[in-house]
């Protein structure tokens, strides 16, 4: 755990040392990524994530008694899909079934 600067100089020093860690750096095997597996990695996050925005805004719907034919409607597919899918994480929410 690396402590705060407490003053503008130690600010200053900061900025200075870790400027010089960057003109030394040397790659080594494995340091870098293709591109392609950059963005790949970057996409699976962000659907991850988008992911997690929709079991819960399913989870805030199914406590407000929206249905999941509604639901289903709302995420392009079954009823029977969406509640398979989201069924169990929004029980485990304690949203209302």
């Amino acid at each position: 755990m690396s402590v705060m600067p407490q003053s503008i100089q130690d600010i200053l020093d900061h900025a200075d040392e870790l400027a010089q860690r960057f003109e030394d750096y040397v790659p080594s095997e494995g340091d870098e990524v293709p591109m392609e597996e950059y963005l790949l990695k970057r996409a699976v996050m962000a659907r991850a994530r988008r992911e997690g925005e929709i079991v819960e805004a399913v989870a805030a719907a199914r406590t407000k008694g929206v249905t999941w034919s509604r639901i289903g409607e709302i995420l392009g597919t079954s009823p029977q899909a969406a509640q398979q899918r989201y069924g169990m994480i929004v029980e485990q929410t304690g949203a209302k079934l």
